[in-house]
């Protein structure tokens, strides 16, 4: 049985709702101007790998947390797609890590057969994307710099992301799993750049870069 998870995993559910911030911009303005789509549609993908693995370890605080990210984080991708004026290269990207991911899943449940090694490479999986997807943003934190601006900077995205890896890596210390605690210490680091940069660049206007 799983031990119960520390107060601040139900604050990573909490922090998937500030999201909701760019979810209104786009409703109240009908445009995704000075919003990412990228962070949400790798943050979907995520979401469902931890929910394998969390079904394939029956841990009901991945599946339950995981349900709802992905739910949000679908809704956020429906959202972006429908005020998008570049609607074929969103939904590119949609199809091409979703042939990822249905790739994936098809690996895991029909090459793999022992249910441990499937559960170990699964873990793996989820942790080299997550890894990646925290170290994703280096590239618009080095425009940041550039520019001396944090206008492509989602606060709410920034907060969310603190409160979720901060989370995860106390849940996995408690659990004793390396997939859990390791690919979330990266989500810290970035976090607490991204509030250093908007702390930095708060007053700053903006520079354009060079062509």
């Amino acid at each position: 049985m799983a031990p119960q998870p520390p107060p601040l995993l139900a604050a990573a559910c909490i922090g998937c709702t500030l999201a909701m911030s760019d979810l209104r911009q786009m409703l109240a303005t009908k445009s995704v101007e000075n919003i990412q789509f990228l962070p949400f549609l790798t943050t979907d993908i995520n979401n469902l790998s931890w929910l394998g693995y969390g079904c394939l370890k029956q841990d009901w605080t991945l599946i339950a947390v995981n349900t709802i990210g992905a739910a949000l984080q679908t809704l956020y991708i429906l959202v972006y797609l429908y005020y998008s004026p570049t609607k074929r290269a969103v939904l590119l990207q949609s199809l091409v890590l979703l042939a990822v991911l249905a790739t994936g899943y098809g690996y895991f449940t029909l090459v793999v057969g022992d249910a441990r090694t499937r559960l170990a490479r699964l873990g793996l999986f989820c942790s080299a994307f997550t890894i990646s997807m925290y170290l994703s943003p280096l590239a618009d934190l080095a425009r940041v710099v550039q520019s001396r601006s944090t206008r492509c900077l989602s606060f709410p995205l920034a907060v969310t992301t603190c409160l979720a890896s901060s989370s995860w890596t106390l849940y996995g210390l408690q659990l004793r799993d390396p997939y859990i605690t390791v690919p979330n210490v990266p989500g810290i680091v970035t976090s607490v750049v991204r509030f250093w940069l908007f702390w930095r660049y708060r007053d700053k206007p903006h520079r354009p870069l060079p062509a």
